[in-house]
């Protein structure tokens, strides 16, 4: 673990550091230096700190930042807005349920509310007349309210006023639930609300705790706590100012991601920059020489890490999705502010505090001791002794596992409804099933056919012959354009309403004359265009991010060989995580998956599953330059394995905070991170890839020859520590 005590002699690498990195090294943790950084940091802070408060107010949670750009449904959106005034106009359905029957009192409460929605202009324009059920047991009211694209408090503030209108004076006895698009976005806008800040306090105190375990001082855990929270709110400041100025999209998912990924991260890089000081301080009396040396060290990890994360996530912005293309550079930005807070701010904290925030295992200068690297009987020590003796047998066998996990995989089922969007009961929810119970499936929530009004006669015509509708009627017509309701058979945003959907373009493009330029929206439309776009994404998107991460693993190992094997480690990593999350999500009753959650976790698995990888491998070739290639791997191994085990472990638990969110994807994406990250910890990084390496060969550096081919009379002793991390 990084809290070892044992004593490490003076280390010589086989070649000068870049000049590049000395230079930082010594900016950072000069003797004078040190204080220019720290205020520099400071006036960072006082505007970041401010700025970070307001994310929330540039949160853009308008049904049209998710969906795809030049999809039907967002054209059809374009076409409402423009030509019948349902600009910042959103839907809800009051339903109002009795199981007896609904009596005259009901009735008369449902008139009344409909009066005073007009008359009192609660709602954005005319409300529709009831529509009662023909068991004469239900009746709703769809009610339009107006919605604001900076302003999530318009729509959320007018859907409680509507509850509390139509829940106001109701007969005893009488349900009544709110629901459709309104009713939904409402109910999403309540489950984030504040809840920016109840995942920043979890997150933190998760990392805290887990820091105090690793660390055992009551004083070192709270210096990289502080550097890692202050960068997160830099970040987050930064995320705002491009917001608000710069037409950057953020919403709810791109915001909370954000919390916890830059949490999760730096905590990644303080552990590795922390252990290696550690270390470099028993090698150095002078505590500013060794945050020198162990910058000098880190460096080149992290930043190749940070750096592999940044260009995998600025790929997103080729997504076809609104919301795909915002989450890539929210991502890149906050881990590129929280990797410079890790190497910048965290350093000259610690340089400036001195060594007695170890206390009490304060790492003393010892410059004759020696350390046994694989000599010793700590745990890593064993693990390499188990990797050295039978690599290929080890290396088969953890293959077959993963193998054995990425088969779950063939269990998923993409296509959540939206009484699947949620953990919790939810007013939305309920209103959607009243309304399943007592009226056609689809009556709440019709789709949109927006028809050149030439075409208007064809295009009924040729919709009412199409399986899966029940109904076409016209609504109102407009600017040369005609708005049609189209009801259909099917519950809203089902696999079956998505078929009808397909059936009825499909039939439309047919039709002669202008009936061929309608185009099909709403919430089943919405919810079809969604799940192509994302299938595009995942053809489009996945290889780039191979192909980028392949780049940067060639950059940093020199070599072409060991990156192949890694990127197929990670990728053989990402299938079994998500085999075996389907597992977990059907024990859970989650068992159907956002089609977007693929993606989101091959990004986040890959990208950061390849930061352990790169700091073991890149400790493996500075070992393989003094050791030879069988005893630096080893000794990578066993001095990188306490810290690279607690990062994981940070990481996985900052990801499966998600899990407190009440919404079935927020659920999924954290416990499919953290899943994918504990495998690529334990079996990955630990077991596959070493015995993988020790099979190969000095051949994995190929065409690169880093490995020394030391004589009998200067042979470096295996059994020398070379430093952790």
């Amino acid at each position: 673990m990084p809290t070892t005590r044992a004593a490490i002699p003076p280390s010589a690498p086989p070649r000068p550091p870049a000049r590049g990195w000395e230079r930082y090294a010594r900016l950072v943790a000069g003797r004078r230096s040190k204080w220019a950084v720290l205020a520099i940091w400071v006036v960072l802070i006082a505007v970041g700190g401010s700025l970070a408060a307001k994310i929330g107010s540039v949160q853009d949670n308008d049904p049209q930042t998710w969906l795809p750009t030049n999809a039907q449904s967002t054209k059809a959106m374009d076409v409402g807005e423009k030509h019948f005034a349902d600009k910042n106009v959103s839907t809800a359905v009051v339903v109002y349920a009795r199981e007896s029957g609904l009596t005259d009192a009901d009735l008369a409460k449902v008139a009344g509310d409909r009066t005073a929605l007009t008359t009192k202009g609660a709602a954005a324009a005319d409300v529709p007349v009831p529509v009662v059920a023909d068991d004469h047991k239900a009746v709703f009211l769809s009610v339009p309210l107006r919605t604001s694209k900076n302003d999530n408090t318009v729509l959320g503030d007018g859907v409680h006023d509507l509850r509390d209108l139509a829940r106001e004076n109701a007969p005893s006895g009488l349900d009544v639930r709110i629901t459709g698009q309104a009713g939904n976005i409402a109910d999403f806008i309540d489950v984030y609300s504040g809840m920016d800040v109840a995942l920043l306090g979890a997150t933190l105190g998760l990392v805290a705790l887990l820091l105090l375990i690793t660390y055992r001082s009551p004083v070192l855990w709270l210096i990289p706590l502080v550097s890692v929270a202050l960068g997160a709110q830099i970040a987050n400041g930064v995320v705002y100012l491009l917001a608000k100025h710069a037409g950057l999209l953020v919403n709810g998912q791109s915001a909370y991601v954000l919390t916890v990924l830059v949490l999760g991260v730096g905590t990644d890089y303080a552990l590795l920059l922390v252990a290696r000081y550690r270390e470099e301080l028993r090698r150095h009396e002078d505590r500013h020489e060794a945050m020198t040396q162990a910058l000098i060290r880190c460096l080149p990890a992290i930043t190749a890490s940070a750096l592999t994360v940044i260009a995998a996530t600025l790929c997103l912005v080729f997504g076809s999705m609104n919301s795909t293309r915002g989450l890539g550079p929210v991502v890149a930005i906050g881990v590129a502010v929280v990797s410079l807070a890790m190497t910048s701010l965290l350093p000259a904290l610690l340089v400036i505090l001195g060594r007695w925030t170890f206390w009490p295992f304060v790492p003393r200068y010892a410059p004759d001791a020696v350390a046994s690297a694989r000599g010793g009987g700590g745990l890593w020590a064993k693990v390499a002794h188990l990797v050295g003796r039978s690599p290929r047998l080890l290396w088969i066998g953890t293959a077959l596992v993963l193998g054995a996990l990425a088969l779950g995989a063939g269990a998923i089922g993409t296509g959540q409804t939206q009484a699947e969007q949620f953990t919790k009961e939810v007013d939305s929810v309920g209103g959607q099933r009243l309304l399943a119970a007592h009226f056609p499936a689809g009556s709440a929530a019709p789709a949109d056919v927006y028809v050149p009004s030439g075409g208007t006669a064809t295009a009924l015509s040729v919709l009412d012959g199409v399986p899966g509708v029940l109904s076409a009627t016209v609504d109102r017509s407009a600017a040369g354009w005609t708005h049609l309701d189209v009801v259909l058979a099917d519950a809203p945003d089902t696999r079956s309403a998505r078929r009808t959907v397909q059936r009825m373009r499909a039939t439309l493009d047919r039709a002669p004359g202008a009936a061929a330029d309608a185009v099909v929206g709403g919430q089943s439309a919405v919810a079809l265009d969604t799940s192509d776009a994302q299938g595009s994404e995942e053809k489009l998107l996945i290889p780039l991010v191979l192909g980028i991460v392949l780049i940067m693993l060639v950059v940093l190992l020199r070599a072409l060989v060991a990156p192949i094997v890694l990127l197929l480690s990670v990728v053989l990593s990402y299938a079994a995580a998500v085999g075996a999350a389907v597992l977990v999500f059907r024990a859970l009753d989650h068992p159907r998956i956002d089609r977007g959650l693929l993606l989101f976790g091959f990004l986040f698995l890959v990208a950061l599953g390849i930061d352990y990888t790169v700091f073991l491998m890149t400790r493996a070739r500075e070992e393989v330059r003094r050791q030879g290639h069988r005893e630096g791997m080893l000794t990578a191994l066993t001095v990188t394995g306490g810290v690279i085990t607690s990062a994981g472990i940070v990481l996985a638990a900052t990801f499966a905070v998600l899990t407190v969110i009440p919404t079935v994807t927020s659920l999924q994406q954290g416990l499919l991170v953290a899943i994918g990250v504990l495998l690529d910890t334990f079996l990955v990084r630990s077991l596959l890839v070493p015995a993988l390496a020790l099979d190969i060969g000095p051949r994995i550096w190929r065409p690169g020859r880093p490995e020394k081919q030391p004589d009998r009379t200067t042979r470096v002793r295996a059994d020398h520590v070379r430093g952790a991390g």
